[in-house]
């Protein structure tokens, strides 16, 4: 290749792959300067406009702006710097557009109305900040002010979702989902009547020392019951049952009587409201976790076996 070979505006387009016009274009802008003219008048390029005009077109097919490109060109700017640059841009839209695209699908799937995609919407788009103070609000309608507060600083952060930097479309959705839970006033006095109960226990219990919480007790006690396919009206519940209760009776520092019972009953109804699942498995699925375990079964088995003995 001869160096000091001059081309024209078509030569140079043939060169590159560009028309005419864009090379003028390009040209006209000063990102590509003449050589020099034709005894016509003109103008030519050198064989670095080549190279320059191959530089512009890749740059240009990443998404670069012409101001930007011809910085480049000139090495005002730094390559390296500006693909930095732009990679990090290009991150924020790709997830800008992964959050878009499961609204939308959130929206074929649920069937939801203009009022509840506008929301879903922008509550997808909240910044990390921002949905911490959301759910900082939550679980501070939940908890805050009780006088137990230091036993709920675990319960509180085992209930904060953290939606990764590059969510899957399932995890947005569920985030969402778990968004409008956390504004939905019903199911904040469920949480607060939960955590209120707990506070109560605690304050009334006699137990020092690590406590094992009455759901895990059941968990261990009831699980096998209903695998074997013990009824809980049947005799072979009644010492299960007992010994539940005992337990119950023992963190609260009471007699195991038939009013520990009724109180049992209603405290596992409340634990078992079904809203509180859905939460914890929203929950899981924006956090990466692995699905929780569902009480749901022990509870109704227990508050059944308890309403028939009291």
């Amino acid at each position: 290749m001869d160096g000091d070979t001059l081309y024209s505006i078509g030569e140079l387009a043939g060169r590159t792959g560009l028309t005419v016009k864009t090379v003028r274009f390009y040209s006209d802008r000063g990102i590509v300067v003449p050589a020099g003219r034709s005894p016509a008048g003109y103008r030519l390029y050198s064989i670095d406009a080549v190279a320059r005009l191959d530089l512009v077109r890749t740059l240009r097919e990443l998404g670069l702006d012409l101001p930007t490109i011809r910085r480049v060109v000139d090495r005002e700017l730094s390559l390296p710097e500006v693909a930095a640059a732009h990679a990090e841009a290009l991150a924020v839209q790709i997830r800008v557009l992964g959050l878009r695209r499961a609204v939308l699908t959130a929206v074929a799937e649920r069937g939801s109305t203009p009022e509840e995609t506008e929301l879903m919407h922008r509550l997808a788009r909240l910044s990390e900040e921002e949905r911490r103070r959301l759910i900082g609000d939550f679980l501070d309608a939940a908890f805050g002010g009780l006088d137990v507060a230091p036993a709920f600083a675990g319960v509180m952060r085992s209930m904060t979702p953290e939606l990764p930097d590059n969510p899957e479309a399932e995890q947005v959705r569920a985030w969402v989902e778990l968004a409008e839970m956390s504004l939905d006033p019903e199911f904040r006095a469920v949480v607060r009547r939960m955590a209120e109960d707990q506070a109560a226990e605690e304050s009334r219990s006699d137990t020092v020392g690590p406590r094992r919480d009455i759901a895990a007790f059941l968990r261990d006690q009831v699980g096998p019951a209903l695998a074997a396919g013990i009824e809980p009206a049947s005799p072979q519940a009644a010492p299960i049952v007992a010994a539940f209760t005992a337990h119950y009776a023992h963190l609260l520092g009471r007699p195991d009587d038939v009013e520990l019972r009724r109180q049992l009953a209603i405290r596992l109804e409340s634990v078992n409201d079904p809203r509180k699942e859905r939460y914890l498995q929203l929950l899981a699925v924006v956090n990466g976790w692995s699905a929780p375990e569902s009480l749901a079964p022990v509870f109704d088995w227990s508050v059944q076996a308890l309403r028939v003995r009291t």
